[in-house]
């Protein structure tokens, strides 16, 4: 099945999509380093870099699945949440998209802010526009955690299906079994230059992890978040305040930082994918990313319905 993918940043959509079955006929961001990103790993994919509001995907017409992870901060409760107001609200642009290419369905992802009261309205007109195009629009939300990701990350999609010639959408089925620890995720990550207080370290980090906060293009670095964040990441015996360029050393002393690699790993990202740019851009990739196996467990659920 094939997919055309907005907003595609760092891959995290993309793996899980393509190991789901979808191939990309285009994956569209606006962002140099992860075009860059995409085609570091996968040379024969067709990157495309543009800007939504001017781009005409009308080449791709008829392709099973138009997907994306549209730009959060209008929605998140971490911003103003402006919504319709806010400049990076493409929701119209993918609207456009969806009316030129007509697929037979539609899977975006945001945040769960997208599924508070306030933005009902909202939420309503794009459930009229995409009901006028043919199709019948479900939301939901769902925790990382539950689909094999060692991360308390809740997402909110957005999964649109042509009305007459799919199937019906069943929730997407957990992983089971205790959720993943920092720990033991990262235990050889953090010891793999002789830290010798890693194991100990790997037994305090006992628990997922909370949500990954990438930041803005506007605004944010490379760290863990805000203070409330910081306060969960030193329960796990993480210092959150920023990203190290590398694995403690043997007598390092103190709470580690995480490096670049360890959250790509928290996100679900496979080792071997690499990141373009340098460390706050390759963070914000990740950061920003939609958790691999969260993605593939969404993108068998929409499968399901297009069989």
């Amino acid at each position: 099945m094939t997919t055309l993918e907005l907003c595609a940043g760092g891959g995290g959509a993309a793996l899980g999509l393509e190991e789901a079955g979808f191939e990309p006929v285009a994956l569209v961001d606006n962002e140099p380093n992860a075009c860059a990103t995409l085609r570091l790993n996968r040379p024969r994919w067709n990157v495309l870099e543009a800007d939504l509001r001017q781009f005409d995907a009308s080449p791709w017409k008829g392709v099973d699945l138009l997907s994306g992870g549209l730009p959060c901060p209008p929605f998140s409760i971490a911003g103003k949440q402006l919504g319709a107001d806010d400049e990076r609200n493409l929701f119209p642009a993918m609207l456009q998209i969806v009316e030129q290419v007509r697929p037979r369905a539609v899977l975006i992802e945001n945040v769960r802010g997208i599924l508070t009261p306030r933005f009902g309205t909202f939420r309503a007109i794009i459930e009229g526009r995409l009901d006028e195009l043919g199709f019948d629009s479900y939301w939901l939300a769902l925790n990382a955690v539950n689909y094999g990701v060692p991360q308390y990350r809740w997402r909110a999609f957005l999964i649109a299906l042509r009305r007459g010639e799919t199937n019906r959408l069943a929730r997407p089925e957990p992983a089971g079994g205790v959720p993943l620890a920092v720990g033991q995720v990262l235990r050889d990550l953090m010891g793999q230059r002789g830290w010798r207080r890693a194991e100990t370290w790997a037994r305090q980090a006992a628990a997922p992890a909370p949500t990954i906060v990438g930041g803005s293009h506007k605004h944010g670095g490379p760290d863990l978040g805000p203070t409330r964040a910081r306060k969960e990441w030193a329960a796990l015996g993480v210092d959150g305040l920023g990203v190290a360029n590398q694995a403690p050393e043997p007598d390092f002393d103190g709470m580690p930082r995480l490096t670049v690699r360890m959250v790509a790993r928290l996100q679900s990202f496979p080792d071997d994918w690499q990141f373009s740019g340098g460390k706050t851009q390759a963070y914000r990739q990740v950061g920003n990313a939609l958790p691999a196996k969260l993605a593939f467990a969404v993108a068998k659920a929409v499968q399901a319905c297009l069989a």
